[in-house]
């Protein structure tokens, strides 16, 4: 490698690694008050450097936090993607998707602070909908999307329909609305999954001489009695 090339990649490797470092101190920032209590300048100031010197590796706090937010789908999507891996040999596709819905509240549970970066903006003004961002959330579709099976259009919209549902629950639970109430978190949480699955796989009754079709929730008869050609 020439002379030129190896410095290139130090330069890199360094900024790569400042970065890092920047970002875990953020997260400390953000475990500790939250995400409008992140700062360049504070951050700049713990790891011993002026705060001017940290804007040639971040233009700005909204893109830190972008960094932030895109990492932790990432994370999120890892820990489903790493539950519906562990939970494979298992064919039966409703114990697969009680393995991903206890690693999405498991996570949620972990690293609260970083889950609630992800579904509520930090301050007013920070556009949580940027492209990066919006792609980095559509990953979160893959593993469940990885355990169904049927028509892809149609599984969408019941994965976002379950990542609704689990949202709701587990939103609630790290607000604390369930202690107050005096409710058992795991067993609603529980029942909440086990309703989703059995609406998913329900196969309804149809009567004699008719096929019925099921899309997720969408009922289609084919062939009945007096079917008309035309």
């Amino acid at each position: 490698m020439a002379t030129g090339q190896r410095r290139s990649s130090m330069r890199e490797r360094f900024r790569e690694q400042v970065r890092e470092d920047v970002k875990a101190v953020a997260l400390e920032q953000l475990a500790e008050g939250g995400a409008q209590t992140i700062s360049l300048n504070a951050i700049a100031k713990r790891l011993g450097v002026s705060g001017p010197a940290l804007y040639r590796y971040y233009a700005n706090r909204d893109e830190l936090l972008n960094e932030l937010v895109i990492d932790a789908y990432h994370d999120l999507r890892d820990a489903l993607a790493s539950a519906s891996a562990g939970s494979a040999r298992v064919r039966r596709p409703e114990q697969r998707m009680r393995e991903l819905a206890h690693a999405y509240r498991q996570w949620a549970r972990e690293h609260p602070h970083r889950y609630e970066l992800l579904f509520r903006p930090p301050f007013p003004g920070y556009d949580a909908h940027a492209e990066p961002i919006a792609e980095a959330a559509s990953t979160l579709m893959l593993p469940v999307l990885d355990v169904l099976d049927g028509n892809e259009d149609d599984d969408v919209q019941y994965v976002v329909r379950v990542w609704s549902r689990m949202h709701g629950i587990v939103s609630l639970e790290l607000g604390g609305a369930y202690t107050a109430m005096d409710i058992d978190a795991d067993a609603l949480y529980a029942d909440e999954i086990q309703t989703i699955i059995e609406r998913y796989h329900r196969e309804p009754e149809a009567p004699d001489g008719v096929d019925v079709v099921v899309n997720h929730g969408e009922v289609r008869g084919r062939g009945g009695p007096g079917d008309s050609q035309g």
